[in-house]
C-alpha cells in the first residue's frame, strides 16, 4: 500500500497560541513549533495551556527532529514540557535557538536536545523531508517560514508573517526565495490565519517608529519615559533603543525575560547599543535623559509595570511627569488585568499612551490583502488554515475558496 502524507496539528487550531503540527510519512515524522497558549478568563489556577503531546511521545522513535519559525512563547514554549519526554534535534536560528536554550536549562532539560542552528535560508535533510528556510517579517528577529519537500509533493508553511515593506531591521518576508524553492507547485500551504478578520493591509513598523519619535520630542520630552512591551519584541526594542539615543535619552531595563532577552539579542548583533547608553535601574538621571524598558504590557500580575502601578517596584515610583507608553497589544483575554493597571498608572499622576490613543503598536502579523498575496504567490493545491481562533479560520479558507 502506497505511503501517505499526513499533516497532523496538536494546536493552534481553534486557538490563538500552543502551536504545534506534525508531518508524518510512513515511518517518519517532524514537528513544526512547540508552544504555549495563555489561559483563557475562565481558567481558573491555570497557568499555561499546552499542547496534546502524546501523539508525539507514543511515536517519539519515528521523531527525526522539531523545527521551529521563531522564538515567541505560542511557538517555542511547549519545549520544556515536551523534552521532559522525549530527546530529539532541535533546528531553528540563532536568536530561536538562542531563548530555547534558556527555556530547557531552568526546566533542566537541556540535555535531551540536540542544537542545529540554521541560517534563514540553509536546507537540510530530515528523513525522507527536506527542509528549505525562508526569511519573513514579525515582530522578532529570524522568523523563518518553511518549505517542507516531501515524497508527495512540497508543503509551505508560512510561520508568522506580514508583507511589511518597511520591517524593523530591513528583513522583508522574501517571496522571491519562497517562489524559486518551489519549481514544481505546491501540494498544501499551511497559513498564518491570526488577522483573518482584519481588512487591508498590516501597518509597518515603521508607523510605531514615527509615533514614537513624535511623542520623545513632544509631550514626553521633559519627564521620564518609561515603555512596556513584550520582552520578546526585539525588533521593536531596537527601534526605541535608537530613538533614545537621538533624543539624548539613556537606557535601563527592568524585568526579567526582558533582560535575559535584550542580553542575548545584543550577544547575537539583533540589537546594537553602546555600553555608555545602558545604566542600572537605580542609576542617578536627570528625568529627561531618562528612559525605561519594561515588561508588563499585559497587566501581568507580577511584572514590572504591574509593580509600578501597584506601588510594589523596588527602584520606580510612578509621578507626576512621567509618560508611560504600552507598546504592545493586548491579547484576548488580558482586558481586565491591562484595564486596571492602566487606571492605577493614571491614579498615580503619570501620562499614560496605549494603543486607543496613539499608534504605538503593530501587529507582527499579515491582514487579509497580505494573506491574499500569500496564497497568489504560492499558488497551492489545498490551503490549510493555521494559527487562530475558529473564526479567523473560516475567514481565512473563504479568502482562499474565493482566491
Amino acid at each position: 500500500m502506497a505511503k501517505k502524507l499526513r499533516i497532523i496539528p496538536l494546536g493552534g487550531l481553534g486557538e490563538i497560541g500552543k502551536n504545534m503540527t506534525v508531518l508524518e510519512y510512513g515511518r517518519n515524522m517532524i514537528v513544526i513549533d512547540c508552544g504555549v497558549m495563555f489561559p483563557e478568563s475562565d481558567m481558573y489556577g491555570i497557568d499555561l495551556v499546552l499542547p496534546q503531546f502524546d501523539y508525539v511521545v507514543q511515536n517519539q522513535e519515528y521523531l527525526r527532529g522539531i523545527v521551529l519559525t521563531h522564538g515567541h512563547l505560542d511557538h517555542i514554549g511547549g519545549l520544556p514540557y515536551l523534552l521532559q519526554k522525549i530527546k530529539t534535534p532541535i533546528y531553528g536560528t540563532d536568536l530561536t535557538i538562542g531563548m530555547v536554550k534558556r527555556q530547557l536549562e531552568e526546566a533542566r532539560v537541556l540535555n535531551n536536545a540536540q542544537f542545529q542552528v540554521v541560517k534563514d535560508t540553509d536546507s537540510f535533510q530530515l528523513g525522507p523531508f527536506k527542509i528549505s528556510l525562508f526569511p519573513v517579517a514579525h515582530s522578532i528577529p529570524g522568523s523563518v517560514g518553511l518549505v517542507v519537500d516531501t515524497p508527495v509533493g512540497a508543503i509551505v508553511h508560512t510561520g508568522d508573517y506580514k508583507l511589511d515593506e518597511t520591517p524593523s531591521g530591513g528583513r522583508i518576508t522574501d517571496l522571491e526565495r519562497l517562489r524559486r524553492l518551489t519549481p514544481n507547485g505546491v501540494l498544501a500551504l499551511l497559513a498564518d490565519s491570526t488577522n483573518a478578520d482584519k481588512p487591508g493591509r498590516t501597518q509597518t513598523e515603521q508607523v510605531v517608529a514615527d509615533e514614537l519619535d513624535r511623542l520623545f520630542g513632544g509631550e514626553a520630552k521633559d519627564g521620564r519615559i518609561i515603555i512596556a512591551t513584550f520582552a520578546s519584541l526585539l525588533a521593536r526594542l531596537q527601534e526605541i533603543v535608537t530613538l533614545a539615543k537621538k533624543h539624548k535619552r539613556k537606557n535601563a531595563l527592568t524585568g526579567r525575560s526582558l533582560e535575559e532577552n535584550f542580553a542575548l539579542a545584543r550577544e547575537l548583533g539583533y540589537i546594537k547599543i553602546p555600553d555608555r547608553m545602558l545604566v542600572d535601574i537605580d542609576a542617578e538621571i536627570p528625568d529627561k535623559n531618562l528612559l525605561i524598558l519594561c515588561t508588563g504590557s499585559q497587566g501581568e500580575p507580577r511584572s514590572a509595570l504591574n509593580r509600578m502601578a501597584q506601588g510594589e517596584h523596588r527602584h520606580i515610583d510612578v509621578k507626576y511627569g512621567d509618560t508611560i507608553i504600552v507598546s504592545g497589544g493586548t491579547i484576548p483575554g488580558n482586558e481586565e488585568e491591562v484595564g486596571r493597571m492602566l487606571n492605577k498608572l493614571f491614579e498615580r499622576g503619570a501620562n499614560v499612551i496605549y494603543g486607543k490613543l496613539a499608534t504605538v503598536h503593530v501587529s507582527g502579523h499579515g491582514s487579509r490583502d497580505e494573506m491574499q498575496a500569500m496564497i497568489e504567490a504560492v499558488q497551492p493545491q489545498y490551503m490549510i488554515p493555521v494559527h487562530g481562533e475558529t473564526r479567523h479560520l473560516y475567514l481565512h479558507a473563504r479568502l482562499a475558496q474565493n482566491s
